[in-house]
């Protein structure tokens, strides 16, 4: 269904009285995933979201780690920058973006990230509609071991699409 942008959607909840169905994420709740040069913290899944979104905490604490440019076709990624520095790179050009920096991707529209600095460094990441990245994130540094095969499916069943820039 489509609507107009100053339009809202239609209501997907239909109760008279709302209902107490809020979910609270403690900022000192440990990481949901942690990896080799990351950690993530899985704030709303699309699981969670019903599909709407997917809200992610990734913290790098200091070693150079992220992805190189690639693209989606199915989800936007948007990038809010929390603390340290995080290169994003745009499409066009790689930008050193700091504590409240912020960048949308729509689909297809390439992008990646990287912590270049050597010092900690915190965004959220948010995915609309909300698409299963847990396991992707959980397996992808596996991915490196795998033949190319394998690591086609993989990234093709997870709506990643790398451009070789």
């Amino acid at each position: 269904m489509s609507f107009p942008p100053e339009a809202y959607p239609a209501p997907t909840y239909l109760g008279d009285t709302g209902e107490p169905s809020s979910v609270l994420r403690r900022a000192d709740a440990p990481p949901d995933h942690v990896g080799a040069t990351s950690a993530a913290s899985y704030l709303a899944t699309g699981a969670a979201t019903n599909g709407q979104f997917g809200l992610y905490r990734w913290d790098m604490p200091g070693p150079p780690t992220g992805p190189g440019p690639h693209f989606h076709r199915s989800i936007s990624e948007s990038f809010f920058i929390l603390s340290g520095t995080v290169r994003l790179y745009n499409g066009r050009e790689w930008i050193d973006a700091t504590a409240g920096d912020f960048l949308f991707v729509p689909e297809g529209g390439i992008h990646g990230f990287r912590n270049e600095s050597g010092e900690p460094a915190s965004m959220l990441i948010l995915f609309a509609p909300g698409a299963p990245r847990e396991e992707y994130f959980e397996q992808v540094a596996a991915m490196a071991k795998r033949d190319e095969e394998e690591r086609m499916a993989f990234f093709l069943k997870h709506d990643t699409f790398w451009t070789g820039e």
